[in-house]
């Protein structure tokens, strides 16, 4: 161990136990000098408070910081400016697999959410045993509060927030609610902490203010982790009239919606900044922000609303959108910004949404004994200091129709299922995925199929599979009765779930 590695564990144990390892500090003071310790001070921040914050189906390019021609984003702008922009974050494809990604520092093919999202009516959740980002940290002495959108499991108690590790909750369960009625399929879908509220506003004003209320009621001398989870811009496309009004050049009207949407987003966490500011707790704040998959560009993986025309979505050059393994579905716009303690600039190479884990833990001085053995790893130098990044794989998913793998620049999508797909692409010259090399190339397509079939070895069936499995069985037959005609699917139903995965990034 470095002698670096001993002084960043001496002042974690200062900051933990208080007197008796101040002492302790001062005591090595002696042995290495007064300019070991002051370097130590600069080197090892104190424990920072921490707003992490995400979008909901945001496109990659859908902010200014990442060149959007048409929508305003003037306070992530100023954050992205002062911060680590983030090149090449990675999600996953839609929004259950990165959030429990992010609450576990695992693939969720370990635990079988890797398929789909957690729908209106299932009744599964994120595996109860286990230990996610929240919990760490409260054991490390956090206090944990959550705004906005879970999206891990509602049919029981137990997979809700305050269940998991988090002292306060508000917001929704489910994955999409009209953002004026909060509700679900007309089921209003409004908690604070185990309690159904019913509450008049749009839900991105309500977050905003929670998370403004929460930061000026908090005590800065305990450390806080604050995830800020907004519904925008899902469907449905909604927005207050000021903020329509004030897209008024923009002719369509679903972009003109999912516009005001991304910019009442970026207000509210203008207020936020603000609140931090006002509180005294800015400088020692971590805020990380991102989007938690592609912005949407098949109707087929809008949602639960109807949706018409041209989806509003922009990922830039990246290709196709949410629910593909193309790069416009996993790979996200997003920053880390750190006053003092991240370097303004770009984050070189890949970071994954499972890194997040491990990595607030080692800054928060969290154990994470815990929990199973994590997929993510500690990325802070990359992220700070701008090193490279030490991942040199990331897996974009792994399900028993198709999966999504990538070592150093190259990077295999393949469908097994007849009549089967394989492409590879090297992202380096190619990250619009244009060009298949796969046939020219069969030696890198075995080895990372030889890797894929690996870790699909590791996996877990998918929940929902299992779920529509059990609901297609146990529903009532769908025979006539009487003179009544047959029942006949709805217009947009889905030929084949199944069939639909498998060919919707072709």
């Amino acid at each position: 161990m470095s002698e670096q590695q001993k002084t960043v564990r001496i002042d974690r144990r200062a900051i933990l136990k208080g007197g008796t390892a101040v002492a302790a500090v001062g005591a090595l003071s002696g042995v290495f000098g007064a300019s070991s310790s002051a370097r130590a001070k600069e080197e090892t921040p104190p424990r920072p408070h921490i707003v992490y914050i995400v979008s909901d189906d945001q496109g990659w390019r859908d902010a200014g910081f990442n060149g959007s021609p048409d929508i305003r984003t003037p306070n992530l702008d100023k954050l992205a400016r002062g911060g680590a922009v983030f090149d090449q974050f990675y999600a996953l494809p839609m929004c259950t697999p990165s959030r429990a990604t992010l609450m576990t520092g695992r693939y969720p093919f370990r635990y079988g959410l890797q398929t789909g999202v957690i729908p209106s009516g299932g009744d599964y959740g994120l595996a109860l045993d286990e230990y996610l980002l929240p919990q760490a940290l409260s054991d490390a002495g956090y206090r944990t509060a959550m705004v906005g959108k879970w999206h891990l499991g509602h049919a029981r108690r137990e997979f809700w927030p305050r269940q998991r590790g988090f002292d306060s909750y508000y917001g929704p369960l489910v994955g999409e609610i009209d953002h004026f009625r909060h509700a679900s399929h007309g089921v209003v879908d409004w908690y604070r902490d185990n309690t159904l509220l019913h509450e008049d506003g749009y839900d991105t004003d309500l977050f905003g203010a929670e998370a403004v209320k929460i930061i000026r009621g908090h005590d800065k001398t305990t450390p806080l982790f604050l995830y800020l989870a907004f519904t925008a811009p899902h469907t449905p496309y909604q927005a207050p009239k000021p903020w329509l009004d004030a897209y008024a050049d923009i002719s369509d009207e679903s972009r003109r919606a999912y516009a005001a949407q991304i910019s009442s987003m970026d207000d509210a966490i203008g207020k936020v900044v603000a609140a931090l500011e006002e509180s005294g707790l800015r400088q020692n704040t971590l805020i990380v922000f991102h989007s938690d998959n592609g912005g949407t560009r098949s109707a087929m993986f809008a949602g639960e609303s109807a949706v018409k025309g041209e989806l509003p979505p922009n990922n830039g050059v990246y290709r196709d959108g949410k629910g593909t393994l193309y790069e416009g579905g996993t790979r996200v716009a997003g920053f880390a910004n750190w006053p003092g303690a991240v370097q303004a600039g770009h984050v070189k190479g890949p970071v994954h949404i499972a890194d997040m884990f491990p990595t607030l833990a080692a800054l928060a001085g969290a154990k994470t004994d815990k929990a199973k053995p994590m997929d993510g790893v500690n990325v802070w130098g990359a992220v700070a200091k701008g090193e490279a990044s030490p991942r040199t794989e990331v897996v974009y998913n792994i399900e028993p129709y198709r999966v999504g793998v990538r070592q150093g620049d190259l990077k295999l999508i393949w469908a097994p299922i007849l009549p089967g797909k394989l492409e590879l692409y090297d992202l380096a010259d190619d990250p619009s995925e244009t060009k298949n090399l796969a046939a020219a190339n069969p030696q890198q397509v075995e080895k990372l199929q030889k890797r894929a079939e690996q870790l699909s070895k590791e996996a877990i069936p998918p929940l929902l599979i299992g779920q529509m499995i059990k609901t297609t069985f146990s529903a009532p037959p769908s025979t006539p009765q009487g003179d009544a005609p047959a029942p006949t699917a709805p217009k947009n139903a889905s030929k084949g779930f199944l069939s639909d995965l498998e060919r919707a990034d072709d």
